[in-house]
């Protein structure tokens, strides 16, 4: 274990001498260098943050920040090795999900003292509990996004289906009963990209009442798979088996390669993350017709689990005031509309949300919108564990019940059996 941490703080220290990092430098005169390292990917997303740190630099002359770019596809990996080499920027972009070992490990500053009161009001509770781990929140979440439904405009008008809104939504059987209509003819009602499936049928099954893991008064996390566990696998299952409704050959893919079916009307709706719409009007062709639809909703109506993007302190950072500063600033209303704006996302704080830009038709902004006061945390946020029943029990149990290779049954058994060994292992 010695050789490992060491040649993790080999690699921290060759990649920190290959990018210029430094993290929480103080000058000799004072002034103090705070690194921020952002996951912007999209332009828009890229040019928000470094305005704003831009903006910030002109008016803290003695607390600069330097921007750092970091990636969604390493992030994980890239923080551990640099929390060990004892390296970490002082600010750190991540998403919620992602928080809870780093948070347990001692990586992760607790932020409840650090930040500011209008900060604190300004997002939802509901929002806050993606971010707590035991006593103490790690991260601010900022940005969150909804999956819907987004639907070829002329093949729902054509079929003459009853269009669903925020305030009247498709119930699961209504869905399933929509796309047995729009489907036929070389065409499918609805393309299921689940590539990844486990946080897709987790999020979207809180609409049903599902929650699969239940914390017991000693604190330990079991896995159950009750009747409205099953509503969202089920109506997936048998729109891609019996009903013919989905496509099988999308079960294996990612959001973004559906997009040229779904263009060429393969695909009459495809159900995808509320960023995706950025993509949509970059690469549709000329006169094609979208819009976006809500996600089905059960007896709890539209809840639905989501996993914000988040800001967080680094446990090491000598500037931790500081970097809670630059936290705040980042997340002053105006500012996160901004950068929910640049993302295509929508934004937790409460003021933001009441912005008019993100109230538009135009793209479909205020159907996004509306959906804001049914997001949950996901049910697995702060389950330790959860990244391996995940990838080992999870991912391929419901890969194969989709494909039709399981049933049910079988379904439950590796979820709830298989996953609560793998869960025990974690809280002995």
């Amino acid at each position: 274990m010695r050789r490992v941490r060491a040649w993790a703080a080999v690699a921290a220290a060759v990649t920190l001498l290959l990018t210029g990092c430094s993290s929480g430098r103080t000058a000799d005169d004072g002034k103090v260098t705070l690194e921020f390292q952002s996951l912007a990917w999209q332009k828009e997303s890229v040019d928000a943050n470094k305005q704003l740190v831009k903006e910030w630099n002109a008016a803290h002359p003695d607390i600069r920040v330097k921007y750092v770019q970091g990636s969604w596809d390493s992030v994980h990996d890239q923080l551990l090795t640099s929390f060990e080499g004892g390296e970490a920027p002082d600010v750190i972009h991540d998403a919620s999900d992602d928080l809870a070992d780093f948070a347990y490990g001692g990586y992760l500053a607790d932020l409840r003292d650090l930040l500011p009161a209008r900060l604190k009001s300004d997002i939802p509770h509901r929002s806050w509990e993606t971010t707590t781990f035991g006593d103490g929140v790690y991260g601010v979440p900022f940005l969150q996004e909804p999956r819907v439904l987004v639907a070829n405009a002329k093949i729902l008008r054509a079929a003459g289906v009853r269009i669903p809104t925020p305030a009247k939504p498709w119930s699961w059987e209504e869905f399933r009963s929509v796309t047995k209509k729009l489907s036929g003819g070389g065409r499918f009602g609805v393309a299921w990209p689940l590539k990844e499936p486990v946080s897709a049928t987790l999020n979207l099954s809180l609409s049903a009442g599902g929650r699969m893991f239940h914390r017991g008064a000693d604190g330990k996390v079991t896995v159950r798979f009750d009747a409205a566990d099953a509503v969202v696998p089920r109506t997936v299952h048998d729109q891609a088996g019996p009903d013919g409704s989905a496509s099988g050959a999308t079960l294996g893919m990612g959001g973004s390669d559906t997009l040229p079916g779904f263009f060429a009307g393969k695909y009459a709706m495809v159900p995808l993350g509320f960023s995706y719409r950025q993509q949509i009007v970059q690469q549709a062709p000329k006169g094609f017709e979208w819009q976006v639809l809500p996600a089905p909703a059960g007896r709890d109506g539209l809840a639905q689990g989501v996993s914000p993007q988040t800001l967080s302190v680094a446990q090491d950072s000598p500037h931790k005031k500081e970097a809670a500063q630059f936290i705040d600033f980042l997340l002053r209303p105006r500012n996160m509309v901004r950068l929910a704006l640049g993302d295509w996302m929508l934004p937790t704080g409460t003021q933001a949300l009441k912005d008019p830009a993100l109230r538009t038709a135009k793209n479909d902004w205020a159907t996004g919108t509306a959906l804001a006061g049914g997001l949950r945390s996901a049910p697995a946020q702060s389950v330790r564990g959860y990244p391996e029943w995940k990838d080992k029990v999870a991912t391929p149990a419901l890969q194969e019940y989709y494909s039709g290779s399981i049933g049910l049954g079988e379904l439950r058994k590796r979820l709830v059996g298989d996953g609560n060994l793998v869960l025990a292992r974690y809280q002995r």
